[in-house]
């Protein structure tokens, strides 16, 4: 979260982009063969991804995300909370394709803002975000209520709830109307496949 501005993944990707976003798509791709046998004879609902999303989805850009003319691909801001914000966006997005693309074969996707939490997430920041930030903040153990419900509570499995946004500390909350109604989650989508040709 926040790293110092220019830090890049190995493959030259921003680096919460290939964190946040690149590195989840792909772990998760290579594991929905299992996946979709195990929802084949699973219990209804009990097979989920969940994707980690944020407060900070609330600041991405409009519709969640920016496309870079020139590249083709998302906009590096160049500024650590803008870059930050749309990949947690962008995670939202995954999810809700995700759940489109793998819903019919019984799995179950969905996102979910773990809360504020103090942790390691803030060594980045400047001293003065920090002593902010910690006001704001929870222990850490909070978030594992968040993703506890969204991975295993019976309500998150419903076939009624697949896809809905999970907010602390484990109910279902609302998404910024212009993210909610986004139509870029095929794009971003096409995209990670793009990018992750090469190591499949």
């Amino acid at each position: 979260m926040i790293p110092p501005v220019g830090s890049l993944t190995a493959q030259s990707h921003e680096l919460q982009l290939g964190t946040n976003v690149l590195g989840p798509w792909f772990f998760t791709q290579s594991l929905t063969p299992i996946l979709q046998r195990t929802a084949s004879t699973a219990t209804p609902g009990s097979v989920r991804v969940t994707w980690a999303a944020s407060l900070a989805t609330m600041f991405s850009p409009t519709n969640g995300m920016t496309w870079d003319s020139a590249t083709s691909a998302p906009k590096h801001y160049g500024d650590r909370n803008s870059d930050y914000a749309q990949s947690k966006a962008a995670n939202v997005l995954l999810a809700r394709e995700y759940q489109a693309r793998y819903g019919k074969d019984g799995i179950v996707s969905c996102a979910w803002n773990p809360g504020n939490l103090w942790s390691e997430l803030q060594r980045h920041a400047k001293p003065m975000e920090k002593a902010f930030v910690k006001l704001l903040c929870y222990d850490m153990r909070f978030g594992a209520y968040t993703e506890l419900f969204a991975g295993w509570s019976e309500e998150a499995g419903m076939k009624e709830n697949a896809g809905k946004y999970v907010v602390p500390w484990g109910r279902f909350g609302i998404l910024r109307p212009d993210v909610e109604a986004s139509q870029e989650a095929p794009k971003l989508w096409e995209w990670c496949e793009k990018e992750s040709k090469a190591f499949v």
